[in-house]
Order: structure tokens, then sequence, then C-alpha cells
């Protein structure tokens, strides 16, 4: 056991992975000798050598083709997109490619591969090195999407998403790369893809997030414990498929929601979430669904970005919002 980042247990996740399964490689922008922008891939190139660590062109939808590629000729290619703002560029390869792969080939063949994508805002980035695109890739069938909210959980969701056999799309939350630190087994082991996690018990309203957000979701419900008021936290952790369910059971004992996400609010995962608890647990509200966002806006350069993210004091005002109704 060792008490690791985000970073370091991703890292230890690939190198265990590449020593396992000689089929794996990984490619993308500055992935080999520079380890990554995020240094998530350092010293791989050095152990693995530069066949198995691809250093590519800047060249998106190139590195996501790439990675069909070599996922249709049985490899299991782990393609790195330097920021998600870039994702956009390979979209055509992802979503009409990818996604349709399966269901193209009637379910005769699938893609077993990973696109990691370093994700959201926090550390006052250029423009297109901070959205939460999430939505459109939740949208897309065919694509599963995972997002981690901490060490433990990083490392094992993406041995997970390395050994499902389906296109995965690995958001990792940038702005808790280096920010927080949790134990983390150096032997094997995997969180289950598609099943949410209950990260903290409670019983007067239900605190439902994931990626960054969780952070800001616990300290919130930290806070409304100490007023006396008790937040169940669930982490969502697989965007799609969602676990609904989880979040559904939590609010028939609890009577609240509050949803908390980066992305904009307007067809953000946040209204998903809220028409399925609409659908399946309507008599169980004692108070509307509080959703707490990002605004409908671009996310703004560094001097506006901590307004526009949402932190632990927003999803307070959200939870005191519902449990005074």
């Amino acid at each position: 056991m060792a008490k690791l980042n985000l970073v370091s247990a991703l890292n230890m996740a690939l190198d265990q992975e590449m020593a396992r399964q000689s089929r794996m490689l990984i490619l993308g922008e500055d992935v080999g000798r520079e380890g990554g922008v995020f240094r998530v891939t350092d010293g791989l190139q050095k152990k693995y050598g530069a066949d198995r660590v691809v250093d590519t062109p800047l060249a998106e939808s190139a590195i996501v083709g790439a990675a069909l590629g070599l996922a249709a000729g049985g490899m299991l290619p782990v393609a790195e997109i330097q920021f998600e703002g870039f994702l956009h560029v390979a979209m055509d390869q992802l979503c009409n490619q990818i996604g349709r792969y399966r269901s193209r080939s009637r379910g005769r063949y699938q893609l077993g591969l990973v696109i990691r994508v370093p994700w959201g805002g926090g550390i006052h980035a250029p423009e297109h090195h901070s959205e939460s695109p999430e939505a459109l890739l939740a949208h897309t069938p065919g694509l599963t999407v995972v997002q981690p909210s901490n060490p433990y959980e990083a490392k094992g969701l993406l041995l997970s998403a390395l050994r499902l056999g389906e296109p995965v799309v690995f958001c990792e939350p940038k702005r808790i790369y280096r920010a927080i630190k949790a134990e983390v087994p150096e032997a094997d082991y995997t969180v289950p893809i598609g099943k949410a996690s209950v990260a903290r018990k409670g019983k007067d309203l239900t605190i439902v997030a994931w990626g960054a957000m969780m952070r800001e979701a616990l300290e919130a419900a930290e806070e409304l414990q100490a007023a006396g008021a008790s937040a169940e936290v669930i982490d969502l952790r697989t965007l799609s498929p969602m676990d609904s369910e989880t979040v559904v059971e939590s609010v028939r004992k609890t009577g609240r929601l509050v949803i908390a996400h980066e992305a904009p609010r307007t067809l953000g995962l946040g209204a998903e979430i809220a028409a399925r608890v609409s659908e399946e647990a309507l008599t169980s509200l004692l108070a509307p669904i509080e959703r707490v966002t990002g605004f409908d806006t671009v996310m703004p350069l560094s001097q506006l970005e901590d307004y526009y993210l949402p932190d632990h004091r927003r999803v307070l005002a959200g939870a005191r919002k519902a449990l005074a109704t």
C-alpha cells in the first residue's frame, strides 16, 4: 500500500497492465520522452521502449484513428488526448467510427481501447484546456465514459477500462491530479465500471457528483453534518452507462437531491439524473431537485475560472435550499 496522488496511481495502473499485456501500447503527444504533459506516462517509454510508448504528431484525429486501427488489429491501444478541448478534432473517429463499430458489424467485432483525456478546469489554463464536455460523449451510443474522483478509484477504474474490451473514454480531472493523496494498493485490483459508489452515508439529502466535484461535495457534507444535517454523497464514477439505480435508491431514503457538476447547466448530465429520479422516485421527493453547475457560457479565462467552477460553498447553498423546503 502506498500513498499516491492521482498521477502516480494512473501511472502505476498503466505500468502494471503494460507488464501484464504485451499487446498494450500507449500513443499520444509527448507521452514518451516527456512522460505526458501531466507526467502520467512518465518513465514508461524508457521501461517499455519507443515501440510501445509512441510519441505522435500533433494530430488528434490521427491519434484516435490510429487507435481504432490498432484495436481492430488485436492490439490494446491507450491513446492520450492532451486536453479535453482537443478531443473535438477527433469526434468523427470517436463517435462515427469507434462508437458504431460493434453495431456496424452486427455484433461480430468489438474494439478494446482506452482514450485518456485530462478533464475540466481548475488549473488556470488557456482556452480549450478546461472544459467538461462529458454530455457529448455520454450521448454517443457505443462509448463507455468514466471519471474517477480520487487516486484509489483512478487506478481501479483504469485497470477495469483496460480489461473491458470496449471503447472507453477515461476522463481524468486535472485539478485533482496532485491535489489529493490516498492509500493505493500496489497489488492488482479493479473498481467496477457502471456502478456508482456511496462515498458517504446519510439520511437527510442526497448529493450526486463525480470527478473533481466529489471533493467539493464531501466538504459540503462535512459542513452540513456540523450543522446537524446528514448528507449521503454518491460518486457516479461511470457517466455512461449511468447507474441511476443507486441514485434513485438513495433519494427514496432521503427525499432530497442535489446534483453537482462542472459542465454547463443546460443539457448537462445533471438534467438526465434529475429526469430519471423524477420518473422513478417522484413521490419520494420532499423538495425540488437542485442543480449546482457551471454556467451556460464558454469556460472563462483564468481570472474568472474560480467563479465559474462550482465549489463546496455553492453545493452547500444548494443543499440548504433543498433542506429548507
